[in-house]
């Protein structure tokens, strides 16, 4: 399964091992023949391609009509799938209670306060992060507190002078630096899926993905924490430029595209290992902001723009990045002779401000604009980006200078945005699944659960924080649909619903109560009412209700997953695998 643009996804093998606990008990679920043929029949459902509500679409969030309670009555439904809607899109789904809740204050309203996440109180998530302490940890405590193994550690294991346990006195598992990096996937998971501050997450998210870092290369696995926290994190609902200019100075990214080894032509290193030798122009930084972070691959830019931003951007590196890690700006690496940029001179004798131009100069270009549009409007709207939708959002970029709530309430007030093309019409991308479900089977996590659903998330497709290539993630359907990979979905909703992921709980008694466990009919409709808002198509039900007879289904027993005659988790576990809830 490809991730898209220039590199597949980095395989599991990249996070943290498995915990045994979850491989043990875990059930072959889809692997087996009789889960395996259930999925089969709800993938047969078009592989998730065409399978949304027969519904109506609008312009804007509707309001509940106040001309009298019929009228009000029979609004409700179209209310409520507007409220469905922006939870898939602008949250990581529905928790069961958060459509009346949505519904109680009002759409708009709700959209607003999420464009604000300052004034959301956000005390639950900070609680279970508090134990994350690497999170808080400046880069330089950092390297000092997680500190490198040594590289002849192989040998001297191989030559009996030392031995494994010597080894893991030496080294435990808590100061090696993978742990800095487990950390931030199961923040990132915790935070997915208790914030109440949403939109920030998803946005969080996609900023990220789009100022992509590598976490497994060298010292970046150091620095990425820092990264998300300094320079995604307090721009993800401000100014576009800010977080140009905040990812552009980062360690993460100066590491990571090899900016901090970027010099004139004639500077020579002066200490090190690689004394005495020419360090030379790098172009990989500046040729990625161009063609991935600013004007696009069809931005109007030249080989000789990406020389020249590469010259501007000479001398932006790290201060000793294996002790401090921080941003310096040295003028004897600096080229400092006159630059010209997308028809823009640089004169000569700018230093560190050569850099700082060049921002400038590609923010403002209408070419960013437009990319960052198209971007913004993929990733709410549609795979195929509506370009009169695309074209309103670029002019709300220019005229704002870069202000991204303004663009998305363009975004959300949209006919696009509510439309009926709209309506399902993104396939989640494995993390999104992932923390989808915890939330709609009104779940959640500590830390070492975060950890768990962090793997689950690699095992699927998404390994967090590990896209090798510059394009991160993609955000279309055709990379993440196949028999595979919707399989491998299935398992992990089996098991989640089952409750068999360490730390990480699930409320299938409170989904059900109230209804007959006698009645597998029953218990599916209360399923489908609130895990999907009762929006499953026809043949999602037919398929669904066609299960209700197998012995996996109806079976006699009584414990804590759901009453007799009921399998609750089986039954909860295809309604997650549907088509309705694995697009968004």
């Amino acid at each position: 399964m490809s991730a898209g643009g220039r590199c597949p996804p980095r395989s599991a093998s990249g996070c943290a091992s498995s915990d045994s606990s979850v491989a043990a008990s875990r059930e072959p679920a889809a692997r087996s023949g009789a889960l395996r043929s259930r999925a089969l029949a709800l993938l047969a459902l078009g592989a998730l391609a065409g399978c949304s509500a027969a519904t109506t679409g609008g312009a804007g969030p509707a309001q509940p009509s106040r001309a009298d309670s019929a009228a009000a009555s029979a609004a409700q439904p179209a209310v409520d799938r507007q409220i469905v809607h922006t939870l898939n899109r602008l949250s990581y789904g529905a928790r069961p209670g958060d459509l009346e809740r949505v519904r109680a204050i009002g759409l708009p309203a709700w959209i607003d306060r999420q464009l604000r996440p300052q004034t959301i109180d956000d005390a639950v998530a900070e609680r279970a992060l508090a134990e994350l302490t690497t999170l808080r940890m400046p880069i330089a405590e950092l390297l000092r507190d997680y500190p490198r193994p040594d590289p002849t550690l192989r040998e001297k294991i191989a030559s009996g002078e030392m031995t494994r346990q010597e080894m893991q006195e030496r080294y435990p598992m808590e100061k090696r630096p993978v742990r800095i990096a487990a950390e931030l996937q199961a923040a990132k998971v915790i935070r997915a899926v208790t914030s109440e501050r949403q939109l920030e997450e998803v946005m969080v998210d996609f900023w990220f993905n789009h100022f992509n870092v590598f976490a497994g290369k060298g010292d970046v696995r150091w620095y990425v924490s820092a990264y998300e926290r300094e320079a995604i994190r307090p721009h993800a609902l401000g100014k576009f430029p800010d977080l140009v200019r905040a990812t552009a100075r980062h360690p993460a990214m100066l590491f990571y595209l090899d900016n901090w080894l970027s010099a004139r032509s004639d500077f020579i290193v002066p200490a090190g290992p690689n004394r005495g030798r020419k360090a030379g122009l790098n172009e990989n930084y500046a040729r990625e902001l161009m063609e991935l972070h600013t004007l696009g691959v069809d931005g109007g830019y030249t080989q000789r723009d990406v020389t020249e931003v590469a010259r501007a951007f000479t001398g932006w590196t790290i201060d000793r990045p294996q002790t401090n890690g921080r941003f310096v700006f040295r003028p004897s690496m600096h080229d400092g002779g006159e630059k010209v940029v997308v028809g823009h001179r640089i004169p000569t004798g700018g230093g560190q401000g050569d850099g700082e131009r060049v921002i400038e100069i590609l923010t403002r270009h209408p070419s960013t604009s437009r990319f960052v549009a198209t971007k913004l409007v993929r990733r709410f709207v549609s795979d195929t980006p509506p370009p009169a939708l695309v074209a309103r959002v670029a002019a709300t970029y220019t005229s704002t200078e870069g202000d991204i709530p303004a663009m998305l309430r363009v975004i959300f007030g949209s006919r696009e945005f509510y439309g009926e093309d709209a309506y399902r019409a993104k396939i989640k991308k494995p993390f999104e699944f992932v923390a989808s479900a915890v939330r709609a089977l009104g779940g959640s996590t500590d830390a070492q659960g975060g950890s768990a659903l962090a793997r689950a998330s690699a095992e699927i497709g998404e390994p967090l924080y590990l896209a090798q290539s510059p394009t991160g993630y993609a955000d279309r359907a055709d990379v993440w649909v196949n028999a595979g990979a919707l399989l491998a979905r299935m398992n992990f909703a089996l098991t989640l619903a089952s409750g068999r992921y360490p730390h990480v709980t699930v409320e299938l008694p409170a989904l059900v109560a109230g209804t007959d466990p006698r009645s597998p009919a029953a218990v599916l409709d209360r399923l489908l009412a609130t895990i999907v808002a009762d929006q499953a198509g026809p043949e999602t039900r037919a398929v669904l209700a066609a299960q209700l007879t197998d012995p996996q289904i109806t079976r006699l027993s009584t414990d804590d997953r759901g009453s007799a005659n009921t399998d609750v988790a089986k039954l909860a576990a295809l309604v997650i695998g549907s088509p309705e809830f694995q697009r968004r």
